[in-house]
């Protein structure tokens, strides 16, 4: 059923003229006239009794004006709403985000619901790896990791912030006065590793094994603070980007940059490669105005 031929049918109803109608309509008579033979047509019923004096509608003609009216109204609306969410007025945007991740990113998240306030943002913590894992899923729209991210999942990804990555040990495990450490040292050391599901851990055990080395690995935690705490307490050494240093109560540690091979947490935000809603395409211009950067990578996808 045309929509066009349900709004001149109730337009004319209402004018109870063909012709107010179709001056109303911007159209020509002819055409009023036209398109409510055609919607009768279709329906096979006639929906007006025609005579000189006034226009009355038959039994059918009734239903069709009260869900014609109905329908027309909801076309509105669905207009109205897909205008709104095009303004960013409305909409929704599911964001994965390790707990790791999640404080370089307050500003990015304040500076978004400051600017989309009426864009619901649902956030999903997980491990990196279970964010990677969500986004190849669609469980959530976007995400945030650690590159090389897993090989086996097809999603995009481009870096959005990058730290060194830093030796953390009691003062008498990692003794010297020297402000940096190599890769190679690190293996007469116990370590302390982030879970598997980690994606700094297999960052890690990548750059251990392509250097031909050992991780030697004493113990494991979900918890960066109390991996961080294990290393102080002198259990081994932990490796941690350097934006966590701050976070540590001062005491009897020290910490120094990995180098030969330096190693980097390349934090990148990933997406399916499929459609990114506006309000998606808002998370990314927020990003690119907040962390800086031309974002070339997504050129070809936007």
């Amino acid at each position: 059923m045309d929509i066009r031929s349900l709004r001149y049918f109730i337009e004319t109803v209402k004018h109870q003229s063909f012709t107010q109608a179709a001056q109303s309509l911007n159209v020509t008579q002819s055409t009023i006239s036209k398109m409510v033979k055609q919607l009768e047509d279709e329906l096979g019923e006639p929906l007006l009794i025609r005579d000189h004096r006034q226009l009355q509608l038959t039994d059918c003609g009734k239903v069709v004006l009260e869900r014609g009216q109905e329908v027309l109204q909801s076309m509105q609306g669905l207009l109205r709403e897909v205008h709104e969410v095009q303004a960013l007025q409305r909409g929704r945007l599911d964001l994965g985000i390790p707990p790791m991740i999640n404080v370089l990113f307050t500003e990015v998240l304040k500076t978004f619901k400051n600017r989309h306030p009426q864009i619901e943002l649902i956030l999903h913590e997980e491990t990196g790896m279970g964010i990677e894992r969500m986004v190849a899923a669609g469980t959530v729209e976007m995400g945030l990791s650690i590159l090389p991210l897993g090989p086996e999942l097809n999603v995009s990804a481009t870096p959005v912030a990058k730290h060194a990555v830093w030796a953390i040990a009691h003062k008498d495990l990692l003794a010297g006065s020297q402000k940096k450490i190599k890769l190679r040292e690190l293996e007469k050391h116990p370590l302390i590793f982030l879970g598997e599901d980690y994606a700094l851990t297999r960052m890690l055990r990548r750059a251990f094994a392509h250097a031909g080395l050992r991780a030697n690995i004493a113990a494991q935690s979900n918890q960066w603070d109390w991996v961080a705490s294990m290393a102080q307490a002198g259990m081994g050494v932990a490796l941690l980007p350097q934006p966590f240093l701050s976070r540590l109560e001062p005491g009897d540690w020290v910490a120094k940059e990995v180098v030969d091979p330096a190693l980097n947490w390349e934090v990148a935000l990933l997406w399916n490669g499929r459609y990114l809603s506006q309000a998606a395409r808002a998370w990314l211009q927020v990003c690119a105005d907040v962390l800086g950067g031309n974002w070339p990578e997504l050129e070809g996808d936007l």
